[in-house]
């Protein structure tokens, strides 16, 4: 693995090493500088010539000034002479402008795919994007990960996956999702009846559809800014004779007064992955953080190999799991 040549932006640092961890690598020598005005200045440290290079940067809790230090950084590497540039977005916020369902509005995410392969890009890798057809906004290739196997795998070894759990997913636009968690935990599905009336991060869930009396709830999602959804998900559900409530993320945006919203909530655990770098944000007792940064490190090798990587999600390693959890998970106590 000593030729695989891997960079972080600066907002994905953290993610970018536990990638060269798990990898056995060294992070590539890099400069970002933020001006006062707002300019952003990168630099690469050390030549990477006919390299085949891999940039980590997660477009989430600054986007914008995110998404243009991606973009510098694609074009630095091609102008450095690197044989590829393989983008690794591990949450692409934009994602979720993806398509135009109202008059004259942009679709974003669209616009981001065009930047991307503008500056050069020659690969993306992402995971749990808002929807799969973001992929065909690219025609270079776009590997989508799936966060699922690793979530799973956590929730068994808490000891919550048994005849009594249900998988809920919060709105009819995640039930599909919602039922290959629920194929793999070997379980029944609910669904919450979701509407949002503006454009904000604050959206009601209005009814619960399926049987949840005296069940387990495992709510999953895709992501969470606020909070506001999964705590109004999870007053149904406790209203609807649920014993306990959990929530499964593939990313997680909090704020603060997110995290508060949660502490206050019947949730009893919340469960989500590192691809965005909240900063020391979190910092509670329900909320606990899964790295996924092994899961994309598995990827990068998969490609770098030049193997399918059909073949790498049907044999994950346990090493992986044990990198992903911290080491071993201990189960927790239901009521």
């Amino acid at each position: 693995m000593s030729d695989i040549r891997i960079f972080a932006g600066k907002g994905s640092e953290r993610f970018a090493n536990r990638m060269c961890d798990y990898l056995g690598v060294n992070l590539g020598k890099s400069t970002t500088i933020t001006f006062s005005e707002g300019n952003i200045y990168v630099k690469v440290d050390e030549s990477i010539r006919n390299s085949d290079v891999y940039i980590v940067q997660s477009i989430g809790r600054n986007p914008n000034d995110e998404f243009v230090e991606l973009l510098f950084w694609i074009d630095a590497f091609k102008r450095a002479s690197a044989n590829s540039v393989t983008a690794i977005i591990p949450y692409f916020s934009y994602a979720k402008a993806d398509k135009k369902d109202e008059p004259r509005v942009s679709i974003r995410a669209r616009v981001c795919a065009d930047c991307i392969e503008s500056a050069g890009a020659d690969r993306a890798i992402m995971m749990d994007l808002h929807s799969a057809q973001v992929q065909g906004f690219f025609s270079k290739p776009v590997d989508h990960l799936y966060g699922q196997k690793l979530l799973c795998e956590y929730a068994r070894r808490l000891g919550i996956v048994n005849d009594d759990l249900v998988v809920v997913s919060p709105d009819a636009g995640f039930a599909k999702r919602a039922r290959l968690f629920a194929n793999e935990l070997g379980c029944n599905v609910a669904i919450g009846d979701k509407v949002r009336a503006a454009h904000d991060e604050n959206a009601k869930v209005l009814e619960i559809i399926g049987d949840v009396k005296g069940k387990n709830c495992l709510v999953v999602d895709d992501f969470t800014i606020s909070g506001g959804t999964i705590v109004d998900v999870t007053h149904g559900l406790v209203d609807k004779g649920a014993r306990n409530v959990f929530a499964f993320l593939s990313h997680m945006v909090l704020s603060a007064d997110g995290v508060r919203r949660i502490e206050k909530s019947p949730l009893k655990l919340l469960v989500s992955t590192d691809t965005v770098d909240l900063n020391g944000v979190v910092k509670s007792d329900k909320i606990r953080v899964i790295s996924a940064a092994p899961l994309f490190a598995e990827a990068v090798k998969t490609i770098h190999d030049r193997a399918p990587m059909a073949y790498m999600f049907g044999h994950l390693p346990e090493r992986l799991f044990e990198l992903s959890f911290g080491g071993a998970v201990e189960p927790i106590a239901l009521d």
